[in-house]
């Protein structure tokens, strides 16, 4: 449902010796692949629980938009600082620092007594989530041979599914068993079990490899993105919320100059010779220039999706948690199919991947559209599977496809640069979209607003737009992967 990370680096030798280290076990693979996974899960988890949240902690839709985007943010931030961390102290260390971080941070969010804590809880779960998530591809790019290290990346891309269907599954399932009386906690509280377990063989399974020539952090930049996303997040959020007081006006109007700092910062870094958190000079190749433009609107849709997909069927339908995740499976299952075809078909067919995807996610959402549309109120599971199986597999095909072909045209001694662009460029956007239509469709569901329905087709419009632009744009990106 979403692309699994992607914060590579160029192929490094391992440490000592100038030959890789021997590929990984299939335990050692199992355990790195586990902390990617579990931060992925957490995305669309939190999801189904949003409706029981929002009653048991009686939180605004403003908070339950930053219970999401928080995380993600945070996530986004961080996430090329702790691949430069991973390269420099080693990798192992850090995916062991950053799974002990995410299992106490899981804990925080499970005991979180305010929607308050709970928000800042997951702001620092993201943060354990950016240490953990970037050491295991770096791990696999480290080990082995170029065969078994596609085989590894091959599992690797394959996540994205695997926890779109187990995290919307599992979360109906936990929060309706309602466990002694726990209701949405245990989402959370099971990462504990499972992250101690994977800490232990992390620690005595993974091999230890860094770079020969880590590059520094950023710290400068790190701090003027975080500043700048915040400045649009929180005024769309708890401005909104708040009738737009003065100092959501300001802060929101300070982003382009945060933006801009930003900018300057990162130039100036790279021309004293120094690797900034999103390097300008990456911009120069075609594909990943004209292939952002593309990411960005697509995955600030597909956030807010997941996030208005809780709110509606839950919210206004009535369904029950684990009715609303076993309703994703028929999207989550064709997005893995087309995932696992993808690969061969970027090889054939190359950019055409990305607009036959945009073209079948296009009619997808037309098609949800249409339906809800029809059948309003008695909106129910088998009207929507069809079409969520068309707009999956759609996205399947886009999401990865696009990744690939994005990186196409950047040299192999900058490839952890790029990927490491797209990757921020994702969670970022993954964050926006919570917020800005997240916060469009609560403006229209609320009073004086222009009711549920027509939300929820004026969420599927902006997205069939987006769809549409996707499919004219991507015209544009290089022919072959």
């Amino acid at each position: 449902m979403t692309s699994s990370p992607v914060v590579a680096r160029p192929p490094l030798r391992s440490v000592p010796g100038p030959v890789a280290a021997p590929a990984l076990r299939p335990v050692a693979l199992a355990v790195a692949m586990l902390g990617t996974l579990l931060a992925m899960i957490d995305f669309f988890i939190v999801n189904v629980a949003l409706p029981t949240l929002a009653v048991d902690l009686d939180a605004s839709g403003a908070a339950l938009e930053l219970v999401v985007s928080g995380y993600a943010t945070a996530y986004a931030v961080l996430l090329v600082v702790g691949g430069r961390l991973g390269d420099a102290f080693g990798r192992r260390r850090l995916f062991v620092l950053g799974m002990a971080a995410f299992t106490a941070t899981s804990l925080l969010c499970g005991l979180a007594p305010t929607a308050a804590t709970l928000v800042a809880a997951r702001v620092l779960q993201g943060a354990a989530a950016a240490l953990m998530v970037p050491q295991t591809l770096s791990t696999i790019q480290a080990t082995g041979d170029p065969a078994s290290r596609a085989r590894a990346i091959g599992w690797f891309g394959a996540t994205g599914g695997i926890a779109a269907v187990v995290g919307q599954v599992l979360g109906g399932v936990l929060v309706d068993a309602d466990l002694a009386g726990s209701q949405w906690r245990p989402i959370f509280l099971v990462n504990v079990p499972i992250g101690l377990a994977g800490l232990w063989l992390a620690r005595t399974r993974l091999p230890e490899t860094r770079s020969p020539r880590p590059a520094r952090p950023d710290v400068a930049g790190t701090v003027l993105l975080a500043a700048a996303v915040v400045a649009v997040l929180l005024p769309l959020t708890e401005g909104r919320a708040a009738g737009w007081p003065l100092w959501s006006v300001l802060l929101l109007a300070s982003a382009p100059l945060w933006i801009g700092a930003f900018v300057v910062t990162e130039r100036v870094l790279e021309g004293r010779g120094r690797t900034p958190l999103l390097p300008p000079s990456i911009l120069r190749h075609r594909s990943m220039r004209r292939g952002l433009a593309l990411a960005a609107p697509f995955f600030a849709g597909f956030g807010a999706f997941m996030f208005v997909y809780a709110l509606l069927v839950q919210g206004a339908l009535g369904w029950s948690p684990t009715l609303a995740g076993l309703a994703l499976t028929p999207m989550a299952g064709t997005f893995l199919a087309a995932s696992l075809v993808m690969p061969r078909a970027v090889a054939r067919w190359g950019r055409s991947v990305v607009t036959g995807g945009a073209a079948v996610q296009l009619v997808g959402l037309v098609g949800l559209g249409l339906t809800i549309a029809t059948v309003w109120p008695r909106v129910g599971v088998l009207e929507l599977a069809p079409w969520l199986a068309v707009a999956g597999f759609g996205q399947g095909l886009v999401m990865p496809s696009l990744i690939r072909i994005v990186l196409s045209d950047v040299p192999v001694a900058s490839a952890g640069v790029g990927s490491g662009v797209l990757t921020t460029t994702q969670q970022v956007s993954l964050a926006v979209g919570v917020a800005g239509l997240g916060s469009l469709f609560l403006t229209l569901a609320g009073p004086g607003g222009t009711g549920v329905l027509r939300a929820v087709l004026t969420i599927l419009a902006v997205q069939a737009l987006v769809a549409l632009a996707i499919v004219i744009g991507s015209r544009g990106l290089p022919g072959r992967s």
